[in-house]
């Protein structure tokens, strides 16, 4: 079972970052998108580091690889809703580059992490 604090995880702190990056862009969504999809690109947002957070205190690897998955899921979410954003113009192009690449790096993340979960505890990973 992995022993380190949530704060110190790599993959949380990029998480925490790309927080900051979704309410930075979100800002400068439509006010008539505040309920729609501001807030559902926020929420997803910071369920990927809250996921992370919450799947570190768990008390087998198992368990933390769940947590993982949810993380992956709401990045996918996070992903499509900023693709959205982007059809609709809402993206500048060097946010969009940030953007795009931080997300990138999260899912490699994410994917490297829940391996290395599943190999301490003898599994073989199935990529969804």
């Amino acid at each position: 079972m992995m022993k380190l604090s949530f704060k110190d995880l790599r993959v949380w702190t990029k998480g925490i970052e790309l927080v900051d990056i979704v309410y930075r862009i979100t800002e400068g969504f439509p006010k008539n998108e505040l309920y729609g999809l501001t807030s559902q690109s926020r929420r997803s947002a910071v369920s990927i580091p809250s996921n992370i957070a919450e799947g570190s205190q768990r008390t087998s690897d198992k368990e933390f690889g769940n947590y993982i998955l949810i993380a992956k899921g709401s990045l996918a979410e996070l992903h499509t809703q900023m693709i959205i954003a982007n059809r609709r113009g809402w993206l500048n192009s060097s946010k969009e580059k940030d953007l795009f690449t931080i997300i990138d790096d999260l899912s490699k993340m994410l994917y490297s992490l829940r391996k290395k979960l599943n190999t301490e505890r003898g599994a073989r990973i199935t990529e969804r």
